[in-house]
């Protein structure tokens, strides 16, 4: 901050303001401008404000490897009144000498020149396995041949205190060809269908780490389905009596076999792995569980069928069972995978080379697949005789880019759908967007393809959060151009002027200057040297709401390729639905602005919402490495492992002993303590022991407040909990106050129309209930049922839950009519769904005859009084009052908590299946057999 304020002096004062560098506390800054030139050809000013953030994510990675005498530089980038800073430890000896001279492995500039060193190509080949990064070799300027195992632009220096560093990490992942339009280069059908490749700002657009890896692993499920068919084919031709269906399957699969290799040698095909789908989808045979983990959600065959197509693992499982010898061939195919190739047939080798070279594997006998950073790169020149391995990875590049495209954004929409990503924030949409390796430049592409799903009414949220995201987003860059024009006395002024542009419906913001900048100008011009501004300090002032708008929306069109059909902020509200409160809410984070706590009154067409008092302060925004604690971790994980398998005793005592490294290594208040502590809180729940339950949340919810934010979707989910464990302790007026604070939370930070809500509704209206204030607990039971059966659909069982709350309610104040309506609602949904036998359907069933003799019991009482009058004999109708125990049941069973009582004979058999699968495991035994019948434990355990 003080760098940016003009406070710390240059160790280059003579030079131009963007080009100045500073060192304090033996820490470097310097400031994301191209000032040297160095960026020209990648994209100016552009490509030098990402090129920090991709450092950054390079370092991250090389530190998540961890290779023994290989050493990263401290990086941290911060954003401060539109700047961005990267401050760097200092390599020892580095400011003595000349870069030139201490560079000894990698390029100074961009390729000219290269260098390597035998020590850093030895440490860098330990991380190119992990990372996907291949070794390759480029020319230098004298033609000359040199080995690299990373980028070019990654630059190896030794240190005076004998460590061996690398910095400019910002090519460690390979080139994003969607964004990335080369000549002479055609991107996969399906990439161009959707309009790639698009022209970004800089040349820099890199692919993220989650994707490379799914990537992998979706290449790794189709060379295991090749290896598998092949071995197969082979097994089929060898028999005289085969099964007709193989041998018709097979012919297909010879077919498509015969074709691969060709198709890979001819780089202008298309692309490779169209085929190989075909292929393997020609017979519907899929790999399933037991070959390696995928994290890709599957994704419905209409959704994509082309290259990169990614394909439910466990699709045609009961048509593998059908087809003989393919679990031998499978684990035959896994046996070959793991030998290094030595002591196997010809044939069985020749099976693993075509399966190799369909999927693009840089070894003949194993699955290896690694990307080359340099291709596509401006100014790096190849060796002629890699001709064949630089097209072999050009083309894997554009399969990786058609795979983010078909598979990884569908999958994401999927998991949406069925509620297993559920984003409430834009920050936890883009998390959503960065886990399945999607960069937030495709979030047009997402909310396009959003729009054009048939479901698009169950991903409304979604999509209004992705919206309100993607305008964010576009007025955060005009902010931050915005910002570099201000002085500093004139900061709150000018924040104030924007966000009346941006979000006031008031026509005519008018910004006001400082007298003081009036005044004396010439008294300011000294201080406004020191700082990096550009141009006439007061140009800010001109900003108006529709030229500011317009710009949001070029922005929106020229960076996200979205269309907004909107001219102003009351427009764009009221056509996606969205709140303005929240606008602001994600404007501050993304830019750190700190405003006073108030109502705004953002729709007065008289006055502006903010004045020049409302703005606090303005915070810088940092991006960091966040060490791990790898230990702390391990057990962490082993706990949830234990916990899952139903050893919840143990379970508890590794997360415990989890909880307590975490403290030593990171002090009293981290997120990863607060994850502890909400799981510990959660087993004590489980366990029974309430009151501790109830500390251990107390604890996690102080905790998630400070390190979060009191607004955070973390914050909001960990007060349910909490209010669930004071209902438990008895506190129900503490665990309302808590449930409606969560509400008024949720409703600042995503409205009322969000699946999560209902789940929020759901646990107010049966505390409500609890306390028999029936009128109250049905508005909102009946607005949880609304949300759940538009978001669920009519026939979830979730809706038949809702409708059972609210069955009950009516059921209290006597209007039977109403609840056995509801019931019979219920009732038709557990039918439907789970049978006639089921346990859910016989309790609803149960609960109608109960209501139905209710209803009569208060018919016949009624006729009664109608026949005879003040001298009717009546009998007392029932009203049941909620027991608690029964509202806490309930409770339990809307947050995921579900108890199932066990007799001694389960326990007992519980416990003979848990030690028969630990010795299947310890003789290292195959558990196919067991798929098929998943553990009983599953069922029996509370679930979380």
């Amino acid at each position: 901050m003080a760098v940016i304020d003009g406070n710390v002096m240059a160790i280059n004062p003579g030079e131009e303001t963007r080009m100045q560098m500073f060192i304090w506390n033996n820490i470097f800054f310097s400031l994301g401008f191209d000032v040297r030139d160095h960026y020209r050809e990648l994209g100016g000013d552009a490509a030098a404000h990402a090129a920090p953030t991709n450092d950054l994510n390079g370092v991250r990675a090389y530190g998540a490897v961890d290779v023994e005498g290989l050493y990263t530089l401290g990086t941290v980038v911060v954003d401060y009144r539109g700047y961005r800073v990267t401050a760097q430890s200092i390599i020892p000896g580095i400011l003595e000498r000349e870069q030139e001279q201490s560079v000894i492995y990698g390029s100074i500039d961009f390729g000219k020149t290269v260098v390597s060193h035998n020590k850093y190509l030895e440490l860098l080949d330990k991380t190119s396995r992990p990372l996907k990064v291949q070794k390759h070799s480029v020319l230098n300027e004298k033609n000359q041949t040199v080995a690299l195992c990373s980028s070019v632009e990654c630059k190896g220096i030794i240190g005076n205190d004998g460590r061996h560093y690398i910095l400019d990490l910002l090519r460690t992942f390979p080139p994003d060809l969607n964004f990335l339009p080369v000549e002479g280069v055609e991107l996969p059908v399906e990439c161009q269908r959707q309009g790639f490749p698009r022209l970004h700002r800089h040349r820099l657009a890199c692919l993220r780490q989650e994707l490379i890896e799914a990537f992998v692993e979706h290449r790794y499920l189709l060379f295991m389905k090749m290896a598998a068919l092949q071995l197969m084919q082979q097994k089929a031709n060898r028999d005289t009596k085969t099964d007709v269906a193989i041998t018709e399957g097979s012919e297909t699969i010879s077919n498509k076999m015969d074709l691969t290799p060709t198709l890979n040698a001819d780089s202008s095909s298309p692309t490779v792995s169209t085929d190989i789908n075909t292929s393997a989808d020609s017979s519907n045979i899929s790999e399933g569980k037991d070959s390696s983990p995928t994290t890709n959600g599957p994704l419905d065959t209409a959704t994509a069928t082309q290259n990169g197509a990614c394909k439910n693992p466990l699709e045609g499982k009961e048509l593998e069972d059908s087809i003989p010898g393919l679990a031998q061939a499978k684990e035959l195919a896994e046996t070959l995978v793991t030998e290094d190739g030595t002591g196997i047939d010809p044939k069985s080798r020749e099976v693993v080379l075509n399966a190799c070279k369909a999927v693009g594997s840089i070894s003949n006998t194993s699955f290896d697949i690694r990307f080359n950073p340099d291709i596509f790169s401006p100014g790096v020149r190849f060796p002629e005789d890699s001709a064949d391995d630089i097209q072999k990875q050009k083309q894997l590049l554009k399969d990786a880019a058609a795979f983010l495209l078909s598979c990884q954004i569908p999958s994401l929409v999927k998991d949406c759908l069925d509620h297993s990503a559920l984003p409430m924030d834009g920050a936890t949409l883009t998390e959503a967007l960065h886990q399945r390796g999607i960069n937030v430049r495709y979030l047009g592409t997402v909310l396009d393809f959003i729009d054009k799903t048939p479901a698009k009414a169950q991903l409304e949220h979604v999509y209004r959060i992705g919206i309100s995201e993607l305008i964010t987003r576009c007025a955060k860059h005009i902010f931050k151009t915005y910002l570099q024009g201000v002085e500093l006395s004139a900061l709150s002024a000018a924040v104030s002027h924007f966000l009346n542009c941006f979000l006031s419906s008031f026509p005519d913001a008018v910004a006001h200057l400082p007298p003081d900048e009036l005044v004396s100008r010439r008294k300011s011009r000294k201080r406004r040297n020191r700082v990096p501004g550009s141009g006439d300090n007061t140009a800010w002032a001109s900003l108006t709401p529709s030229e500011l708008w317009k710009n949001i929306i070029s922005e929106a069109q020229s960076y996200y390729q979205f269309t907004i059909d909107c001219e102003s902020v009351d427009q764009v509200v009221e056509k996606y639905g969205l709140q303005k409160v929240t606008l602001l809410r994600e404007i501050s984070i993304k830019t750190g602005i700190q405003i006073l706590i108030k109502e705004y009154n953002f729709d007065s067409r008289h006055k502006p919402a903010f004045t020049e008092e409302d703005i606090l302060n303005i915070f810088p925004v940092v991006k960091h490495v966040n060490p791990k604690a790898s230990d702390a971790f391990h057990f962490f994980q082993s706990g949830q492992a234990k916990v899952q398998q139903g050893f919840l005793k143990e379970g508890s005592e590794l997360i415990n002993e989890a909880l307590n490294l975490f403290n030593n290594v990171y002090g009293a208040m981290h997120v990863e303590i607060c994850a502890c502590l909400r799981l510990l809180a959660r087993l004590n729940y489980i366990m029974g022991d309430h009151a501790e339950a109830l500390s251990n949340q107390q604890k996690a919810v102080l905790m998630s407040e400070r390190v979060l934010g009191i607004e955070h979707p973390n914050t909001i989910q960990e007060y349910m909990h909490l209010a669930l464990y004071c209902f438990a302790n008895g506190q129900l007026s503490t665990a309302l106050k808590l449930l409606y604070r969560a509400r008024y939370l949720m409703l600042l930070v995503c409205g009322e129309d969000h699946p999560e809500m209902a789940l929020l509704d759901s646990n107010i209206g049966l505390v409500l209930h609890g306390v028999m204030e029936y009128d109250l607990s049905l508005r909102f039971l009946e607005n949880a049922l609304t949300i759940n059966t538009k978001y669920h659909g009519s026939r979830s069982l979730k809706v038949a839950l809702s409708h059972h709350l609210v069955a009950r309610v009516y059921e209290s104040k006597a209007e039977f009519r109403s609840a056995l309506q509801h019931e019979k609602e219920g009732y038709t949904i557990y039918k439907n769904q789970m049978g006639e036998v089921h346990e859910k359907t016989k309790e609803s069933s149960e609960y109608l005859k109960y209501l139905t003799q209710q209803a009569v019991a208060l018919q016949r009482t009624m006729n009664e009084i109608y026949k005879n009058g003040s001298n009717a004999s009546i009998m007392p109708v029932k009203f049941t009052a909620p027991s608690m125990a029964s509202v806490l049941e309930q409770l339990n069973i809307i947050n995921g908590i579900i108890f199932i009582p066990l007799s001694q004979k389960d326990l007992e058999n519980l416990k003979a299946e848990v030690q028969r699968r630990q010795q299947l495991q310890e003789l290292g035994k195959p558990e196919e057999n067991l798929e098929d019948a998943p553990l009983e434990l599953e069922d029996k355990i509370p679930i979380d």
